[in-house]
């Protein structure tokens, strides 16, 4: 993937976008995103007289600050994950538990704040890639150090000097890290280009089957499109299953039924996502949660359901309806 060099200056409007993504990948919640990609530009203007252009751009200082901010705020011992990371597939029928507080998962982000719209269609689908649930959850493994090094050296391809410059360390120092963050996600998750993502066409007709099964509570016809390893969870419970027998026994239960539900296209992580709306006493569909779905080849992958609608709305926004259940791959 080849980004802008870091020596070049973007309008701000595409700076925030580059730098809300940098964020996000850091600290894998689109909230603190937002608030760190805020508080950088608050010392940014705090501080706008020392910076130097004779020692480099505009564009690395405040991506310096940025990345002081993240290092700040991951102070915590505290690691977002999903589900799959914190403990073994439920079995049918088990209870499904008490919440888990918000910042032990990894929270999800509209696409549009964290994918600029620059560069060719491979480029594109590789900052999508390293956006998606998955890929964020694995960087969650790395010392915030080794992070900060991974996304800026494999996501935003700086140079090496480039880094060990904005980190005050030595090009070794960036190398070493560099090498121990990428074993490490060898080691506990996906690498992007690894995926297998359908083609556009693929992608519509999966998503169209997909929605008109849910809508019409079809779940044989929906766990027929599922991988035979499928995922299914539900943030912020630590209840996940595994297996689209597993998964067709939980849709399948009358407690939990889905029937009068609909799903409303978004654009979060890179993916294809959705919100689901049920009809309250009063008939009118309200949010009830957030789908993101991951996808191999012709079929769906995993399925993740963010069930704090409420907190999620002004993130993204009200959802609004639409006849297209794919959003652009």
């Amino acid at each position: 993937m080849r980004e802008r060099p870091a020596g070049h200056d973007v309008p701000v409007e595409m700076l925030r976008t580059e730098l809300t993504g940098f964020c996000y990948r850091m600290l894998g919640s689109g909230f603190e995103a937002e608030d760190a990609v805020q508080e950088t530009f608050t010392r940014a203007w705090r501080a706008s007289d020392r910076h130097d252009p004779a020692r480099g751009s505009l564009r690395t200082w405040v991506y310096r600050i940025a990345t002081n901010v993240c290092l700040d705020m991951l102070r915590s011992p505290q690691r977002r994950a999903r589900a799959m990371d914190l403990g073994p597939a439920a079995e049918s029928g088990a209870a499904i538990g008490a919440p888990a507080p918000e910042h032990v998962w990894v929270q999800p982000i509209p696409d549009d704040r964290v994918l600029a719209g620059y560069g060719d269609p491979a480029e594109v689908a590789l900052r999508r890639e390293t956006i998606r649930l998955a890929f964020v959850a694995a960087l969650q493994h790395l010392p915030p150090r080794q992070r900060a090094v991974l996304i800026l050296r494999d996501v935003l391809c700086w140079r090496a000097d480039e880094v060990a410059c904005l980190l005050e360390v030595s090009v070794a120092s960036v190398n070493s890290a560099l090498q121990r963050a990428r074993s490490t996600l060898r080691a506990v998750g996906p690498t992007p280009g690894e995926a297998f993502p359908p083609t556009e066409a693929a992608q519509r007709e999966l998503l169209t089957r997909y929605c008109s099964a849910f809508e019409r509570h079809d779940v044989p016809s929906l766990v027929a499109l599922l991988h035979a390893d499928a995922t299914m969870s539900m943030p912020p419970f630590r209840w996940w299953l595994r297996g689209r027998e597993r998964i067709a026994q939980a849709l399948s239960d009358p407690a939990a039924s889905c029937a009068g539900s609909r799903l409303v296209p978004t654009a979060a992580n890179g993916s294809p996502a959705f919100w689901q709306i049920r009809p309250g006493p009063d008939g009118i569909h309200r949010p009830f949660g957030l789908v993101i779905l991951e996808l191999s080849g012709r079929q769906v992958r995993g399925i993740t359901t963010y069930l704090d609608a409420d907190r999620l709305l002004p993130l993204f926004g009200s959802p609004t309806h639409s006849t297209d259940p794919a959003p652009a791959v």
